[in-house]
């Protein structure tokens, strides 16, 4: 298990890290929201734990990017604060849990245990989509349309999945940009179109039902509907 610490009391990030890996996990330390900005972009984590109170970008902004970013590793807050407005704030910017300083080491274990239970828990279950003759296995990153199997970039998977999670639904360029680019600059609206051209190329070009379709001057659409 990876596990990136975000603690800028060099005291408390260095009892963390010795506990941490006495107990069998790999740990990164960042001791400023910088640095911890630009390690969850670079790399993957099993777990983030991050201290509220940081210089720069605090633990909470840093929990909105990764939401933003759409990363769905859990999230562990540690505070001093501890009141429940406090805890209520990190939860609904999408920690998944907070601790409150001090703290038992043993008490820590347990809660990463416990997370890490309940995201297993959740991906262990199969995730298909399917629409029409459509099926998509997000888990095993495979398409069969009409029991052909279809091969896609990841991008182009990516993209599918987001049509897909939106189907019967119109979503709009700059949504399309902000999830599957991670940008919403305007000037690469033309990068969507393209894609969308590759994936009827693949998805649609062989069957009499066109799933995705154009909405003009709105977006795209994935929908079984004539």
């Amino acid at each position: 298990m990876k596990i990136l610490v975000v603690e800028d009391d060099s005291r408390i990030s260095s009892f963390l890290q010795k506990g941490l890996e006495e107990a069998g996990y790999y740990v990164r330390l960042a001791h400023d929201g910088y640095e911890a900005r630009d390690l969850i972009q670079s790399e993957s984590w099993d777990l983030f734990i991050l201290d509220v109170m940081l210089p720069d970008i605090d633990g909470l902004q840093l929990a909105q990017i990764i939401r933003y970013k759409k990363i769905d590793t859990p999230v562990l807050m540690l505070s001093a604060l501890g009141e429940a407005v406090d805890k209520i704030k990190a939860l609904d910017i999408g920690a998944d849990d907070y601790l409150v300083k001090p703290f038992q080491f043993p008490e820590l274990l347990s809660r990463i245990k416990a997370l890490r239970r309940r995201y297993e828990l959740h991906y262990s279950k199969e995730q298909v989509i399917q629409i029409a003759d459509l099926t998509v296995n997000i888990d095993k990153n495979t398409i069969e349309r009409g029991g052909q199997e279809v091969f896609l970039s990841a991008k182009e998977f990516r993209l599918l999945v987001f049509l897909l999670e939106n189907k019967n639904r119109i979503v709009t360029r700059t949504q399309i940009l902000d999830t599957v680019w991670n940008t919403n600059m305007d000037t690469y609206t033309n990068v969507v179109d393209v894609y969308i051209s590759y994936l009827r190329n693949k998805i649609d070009s062989q069957f009499a039902q066109k799933l995705i379709k154009t909405v003009k001057g709105r977006g795209y659409m994935i929908t079984a509907d004539a």
